[in-house]
């Protein structure tokens, strides 16, 4: 089976817990929960900022791909 590429990070046990009990009072999956607060959370940031250019430079390039 192939790895991943990129990195997926391991939470605490009890940061799971904590997203899990959260997630069901919201009524939402931990998943949608997590993207949620993070994208809050980092969305004004320099790291923000540098994957949004990355990712548009990304889809520019497989735009030219297409093109040729």
């Amino acid at each position: 089976m192939a790895r991943a590429n990129y990195y997926i990070p391991e939470f605490s046990r009890h940061l799971v817990k904590v997203l899990y009990f959260e997630g069901k009072r919201r009524k939402m999956s931990m998943t949608r929960l997590v993207d949620e607060i993070l994208t809050d959370a980092l969305k004004a940031t320099p790291g923000w900022e540098i994957a949004e250019s990355e990712l548009s430079a990304s889809k520019d390039k497989d735009r030219h791909k297409a093109d040729c």
